[in-house]
């Protein structure tokens, strides 16, 4: 039986986040690293409780995020959050913040 490869389940929840706050760093990742940074901010944003680390690592790169306590915006659950990536040795920490969509993505604050 052949399958057809489809994208994670998540695929719109991370086109959502708009390059998320690793996209803001400046740091140069490859598209699997990239993918593995936002599915973690993805993680810490949605389900990981208080100050809980969701760690990932990719091939070039590791990074580990860290989400704050939720809080309202209108009717939005909104979250601070922190991305350290490591790239060669070097830590470089990014903060932002995001709000939940109704469908269940999140927006980055500008």
């Amino acid at each position: 039986m052949l399958s057809s490869p489809k994208l994670p389940a998540s695929a719109t929840f991370i086109t959502a986040l708009d390059g998320g706050i690793v996209g803001r760093t400046g740091l140069k990742l490859s598209d699997n690293d990239k993918q593995r940074a936002l599915e973690a901010e993805y993680r810490a944003l949605e389900t990981a409780p208080l100050g809980q680390p969701v760690a990932w690592k990719g091939r070039n790169a590791s990074g580990e995020v860290v989400a704050a306590a939720p809080y309202q915006v209108g009717s939005q659950n909104c979250r601070q959050y922190t991305h350290t990536i490591t790239v060669d040795g070097k830590p470089t920490t990014a903060r932002g913040a995001a709000c939940r969509n109704d469908d269940g993505t999140w927006t980055p604050l500008e």
